[in-house]
């Protein structure tokens, strides 16, 4: 008789365990999104003449400092230097990294770039943009952006 109760008793506890993360997974808030800040941006004036700068991973923005590899500070200090079509205010947060490559300045020779999603009032949907902070090259405000300093 006690061994049955040990069993119901442990099956009433995996029930219990299988129900609460059920609960915790539906009440995890969505990532939230960061403001730009124009006072911490790179001044970038110009635009870019190809449709394809910074939406794919074969033409991504570098941010990477001339003597080596950037950081995420970099990174954001781009996105801080974008405003939305009709110079609306930005917010923006990193999906992650994907798309590795071969880079002088990365970690054994290789690096990844990081895909980030840009939103503003009035937009149908995000942008995705994606970013190199390993390389150096000269930056533009990519098709569809403004210039925050405009």
């Amino acid at each position: 008789m006690k061994i049955k109760h040990l069993f119901v008793g442990f099956g009433l506890l995996a029930m219990a365990a299988c129900t609460g993360s059920k609960t915790l997974g539906t009440t995890n808030p969505a990532p939230s999104y960061y403001a730009t800040n124009p006072n911490d941006a790179f001044e970038v004036t110009e635009y870019s003449k190809d449709k394809n700068y910074g939406y794919t991973e074969k033409d991504p923005i570098l941010v990477g400092k001339p003597e080596g590899m950037g950081g995420p500070k970099e990174e954001q200090m781009f996105l801080n230097a974008l405003k939305g079509p009709l110079g609306q205010d930005l917010g923006y947060r990193r999906l992650g990294s994907c798309c590795s490559f071969k880079s002088d300045n990365g970690y054994m020779g290789g690096g990844l770039l990081d895909k980030y999603e840009i939103i503003w009032d009035g937009q149908d949907e995000p942008v995705i943009l994606y970013i190199n902070m390993y390389d150096h090259g000269d930056m533009f405000i990519p098709e569809g952006f403004t210039a925050a300093n405009d």
